[in-house]
């Protein structure tokens, strides 16, 4: 006849029971630092592999502005409501960018005419799907971390022959 697992609990050893915490709790630690190494090398080599450049993922709109910039090149636009297209700067240096690249007009950007007669540069919708997937490529990464890590855990627990939940933490 074998006792039970509440037979188990009650008639155990209580410096055992302390051994046991103790090795469960570096084996939590291992654990979980061995997690984090490869769950970030996973996601750097997922980087890596796909050839994905972060800087093309979050296109923001740089407009020339000709208080802080330098026009190099010039370029003729249609108008949405003007008939004669006009002269815009099409490449030009920002003065407050490090890098020292030069800008470019986009090409889907429009110029419009507002209301006050004013143009206005419309830039569309920039939705870029390839981040909505590298979001995703995260988000998997860390929930299938965090489950290996708990099946470890759970299995390094019923091997020790602790009982799992959090009935164990109150011993």
């Amino acid at each position: 006849m074998t006792p039970s697992d509440e037979d188990r609990i009650a008639f155990s050893d209580p410096g055992r029971d302390e051994q046991k915490q103790c090795s469960l709790r570096r084996y939590t630690y291992a654990v979980t630092a061995a997690m984090i190494v490869l769950c970030n090398a996973i996601f750097l080599l997922g980087l890596w592999g796909s050839g994905v450049n972060l800087d093309s993922l979050i296109r923001i709109p740089d407009p020339f502005n000709p208080t802080k910039d330098i026009c190099l090149r010039l370029s003729w636009h249609r108008v949405a409501g003007l008939e004669e297209p006009i002269q815009l700067c099409a490449e030009w240096i920002n003065l407050s960018d490090p890098s020292g690249e030069t800008h470019k007009f986009q090409k889907d950007t429009q110029v419009v005419q507002g209301a006050d007669g004013k143009l206005y540069f419309d830039h569309g919708t920039r939705v870029d799907y390839r981040l909505l997937l590298f979001g995703a490529f995260v988000v998997a990464v860390i929930v299938l971390g965090i489950s290996l890590k708990r099946c470890l855990i759970a299995h390094y627990r019923d091997r020790l022959g602790m009982p799992s939940g959090k009935a164990s933490s109150i011993m």
